[in-house]
């Protein structure tokens, strides 16, 4: 069975790309980058782009509920090597009808289907093609894809990390990059939106057309179809949600451009024009997605008081470290997210302060010592920042390690060499890599050229550690937060019988401190203890999510049936990974596995693949 491998390298004319994007000081540096670059092997892509490349997509799509299939053509201008013999595409499950190139009918070939990463599909190019255009329907069950169905059907994708393929050839790693363009065609009554420039109306034909003029990777290739209505916020900035939730999400998001201007004040201009937020169905398996122009978000952010908004700061981040620079290959995923994090925190920082900033990098510290803890149990090379994930799923990855592990390293060189001078490195760093992509070894090498130049400071630290050790290097930043300490000090006193439960301040605190003291309560707590809570606190009727998803983990743990209507309808209708994935472990580890097979029998069909995937994988029965 042949498996081709795969180098990945921004060229044949990429340069080119990044020319009409920048100034030519910018474009200089940014080629002299690219041909420095070390070429790193992408174990998740069949295509072998130093022999043959997209540069610019355009695609022509019809989108059709009643069958669940997307009718498309994809049209790629490609630059080829003087010895390209072929192209090469990945595809999972798609139904390809015609391939053309340069106009020209031309037979193409589908190899065998590999796990995790489908099959290969080769078209026969020479040095002279310009162009392929691929004639093709998707699958109902496409892995990206999730038809909601009801009154109101609405359809998304999420093409992070290797999904693009199920819903569009394409090359599809995170190392090649391309502009786009498309047309598409959907039912009547429904907007159609992209990771591109987007309509505020809906049009009256049905048919919408998109721009995206700077080049991004596959896994940024992005399509929502529903009845959706938008709101501006801000001069660069506005929501789409539903009708039934368009005035919530304008409210809960009315402070996106005050974000926006404290990140382009931290690390520089904005790059994408616009920044929109589409408030998704429940059923999204994410927080948030960095589309570019248009951030995919959970509607289980919308709490009412603007609490839940460091999503959408994590997500404005991405607009710099992830989209305008972006991991090579996803061992190199912590690169996307750690910078994220740590740059989300900072823009947190600047808009609410320090309190509120350290508060949730407290809460990331403890959430990554457990997960630290958990990992170093079953596979301690998992706890690296730089992964190796060949002949896995790359969703494995995705861990507190990329992002939380990632982020005290930065944190870490931050305090190492002083905040201000940080902030120029990481600014400079931006800049010069814009719209190119980013291995851990040459991150390594302008790392020590570019800040770390003192030899101590090198080996304070330990490089090795952080990126190829296992577990929490020893010189991990340490993260205070006096009104997290309180917290801890008020539950101690709750458990020990000092502080009444009429006594909580539970009304004064935010939703960080309200968090923290649900989700450390002891596990043995009885169901006795939870009833007073909830009913002093009125905790099952919570309307913020993150505390009613920390309150019905303890529910879980502490056997409090009277919350299990609440966790059923929960489950049921929330299909965000983060939530689900706590809550039915919970059940399998506390004897309850029976309700959690009842439960998600009900609440699988609701779900995305991405969550799916995960859940039969933890309440799969032993064979």
């Amino acid at each position: 069975m042949k498996i081709w491998n795969i180098v990945i390298i921004l060229g044949f004319g990429a340069t080119m790309l990044l020319a009409g994007c920048a100034s030519e000081n910018q474009s200089a540096h940014r080629s002299q980058a690219i041909l420095d670059m070390k070429r790193a092997t992408d174990h998740h892509s069949y295509s072998k782009p130093d022999e043959a490349v997209v540069t610019h997509l355009h695609w022509d799509a019809v989108v059709d509920f009643d069958t669940r299939i997307i009718a498309a053509t994809a049209t790629y201008d490609i630059r080829t090597a003087s010895d390209a013999k072929r192209i090469l595409f990945d595809a999972v499950d798609l139904d390809i009808s015609e391939v053309r190139v340069d106009g020209q009918e031309t037979p193409w070939e589908v190899g065998p289907d590999q796990p995790f990463i489908g099959q290969p599909l080769s078209i026969p190019v020479t040095k002279d093609s310009k162009q392929v255009s691929i004639s093709y329907s998707s699958s109902p069950d496409a892995g990206a894809l999730l038809w909601v169905e009801g009154e109101q059907p609405f359809l998304f994708t999420q093409s992070q990390a290797i999904l693009a393929r199920t819903w569009i050839p394409c090359q599809d790693s995170p190392g090649v990059r391309f502009t786009y363009s498309a047309e598409v065609e959907v039912p009547k009554g429904t907007m159609a939106l992209m990771s591109a420039t987007n309509p505020t109306e809906q049009s009256p034909d049905s048919r919408y057309s998109f721009k995206m003029d700077q080049p991004i990777p596959s896994y940024l290739l992005a399509l929502a179809v529903g009845n959706v209505e938008f709101r501006s916020v801000g001069a660069h900035t506005g929501v789409y949600a539903v009708p039934e939730l368009i005035d919530a999400a304008e409210y809960e998001f009315g402070e996106m451009e005050q974000l926006l201007v404290a990140a382009e004040s931290l690390y520089g201009p904005y790059a994408w024009e616009r920044y929109d937020l589409l408030v998704l169905p429940p059923a999204f398996p994410f927080g948030g997605m960095e589309n570019p122009r248009l951030t995919f978000a959970t509607p289980t952010i919308i709490a009412g008081d603007r609490s839940l908004v460091a999503l959408v700061a994590h997500e404005l981040a991405h607009s710099w470290s992830g989209n305008l620079v972006t991991n090579s290959t996803w061992d190199d995923f912590w690169l996307n997210e750690g910078f994220t994090v740590y740059f989300e925190q900072r823009i947190m920082e600047a808009v609410y302060g320090s309190e509120i900033s350290e508060m949730l990098a407290t809460l990331s510290y403890q959430g990554l010592v457990d997960e630290v803890d958990e990992i170093m149990d079953t596979n301690p090379d998992d706890t690296h920042l730089k992964l190796h994930l060949q002949n896995r799923n790359p969703d494995d990855g995705m861990t507190a390690i990329a992002y939380d592990k990632g982020c005290f390293f930065l944190r870490l060189l931050e305090q190492t060499v002083g905040r201000d001078k940080f902030d120029a490195f990481l600014k400079t760093y931006f800049e010069t890599n814009a719209f190119s992509v980013m291995d851990t070894e040459r991150f390594i090498v302008y790392l020590k050229a570019n800040l770390l130049q003192d030899k101590a400071q090198l080996e304070a630290v330990n490089l090795d550690a952080w990126i190829y050790g296992a577990g929490l290097p020893a010189n991990c930043p340490e993260v205070r937060s006096a009104r997290i300490e309180r917290v801890d000090a008020t539950l101690s006193g709750w458990e020990s019988g000092t502080i009444a439960t009429a006594d909580l301040p539970w009304n004064d605190w935010v939703y960080q401190e309200r968090y923290r003291f649900l989700s450390n309560i002891n596990d043995a707590t009885s169901a006795d203890r939870m009833a007073e809570l909830d009913a002093t606190w009125q905790m099952t009727s919570t309307g913020n999510n993150e505390v009613l998803f920390a309150w019905l983990e303890q529910a879980v743990r502490s056997t409090y049936t009277p919350a299990y209507e609440r966790l059923e309808s929960f489950l049921v209708n929330i299909g965000r990974r983060k939530f689900l994935t706590p809550l039915y472990r919970g059940l399998v580890e506390t004897d309850q596995k029976p309700l959690a097979d009842a439960i998600y029998a009900k609440a699988r069909p609701n779900y995305h693949s991405v969550a799916t995937g995960t859940m039969d994988e933890l309440l799969r029965t032993p064979e």
